[in-house]
């Protein structure tokens, strides 16, 4: 029984990475299609495990995926920077199949740009 329940347990510890990995993974997105979006900023969030902004452009409105709070932090990237009403030219690459949503590779704000990746 107990062998039971250790094997169940480091099963369980094993997929829970992968499913993460799939879930945040680049492999989502058609990386060969890079695509630029500019927009204004209606809402975001600097938390984990990756910000996130809604860029208002043109054409539509994207749900941006950013990067870890660490990472962004790091690279200069501050939560105030993603303020609502902010101007944000984002480079990124489209989800296969949610067609508003995107990941960031670099975004830039106020002249600064912040690599993501």
């Amino acid at each position: 029984m107990l062998a039971s329940r250790v094997l169940s347990t480091a099963l369980a510890l094993a997929i829970v990475p992968a499913t993460l990995a799939a879930h945040h993974g680049w492999s989502n997105y058609h990386e060969n299609r890079p695509l630029t979006v500019d927009g204004t900023i209606v809402e975001s969030s600097y938390g984990n495990p990756h910000g996130t902004a809604r860029l208002e452009t043109a054409e539509k409105t994207w749900d941006v995926v950013l990067a870890p709070t660490s990472r962004m932090s790091a690279r200069g990237l501050t939560e105030a920077m993603l303020r609502k009403g902010t101007r944000a030219k984002v480079l990124g690459y489209q989800h296969k199949q949610q067609p508003n949503e995107m990941r960031a590779e670099r975004i830039t704000i106020d002249g600064k740009t912040v690599e993501l990746r």
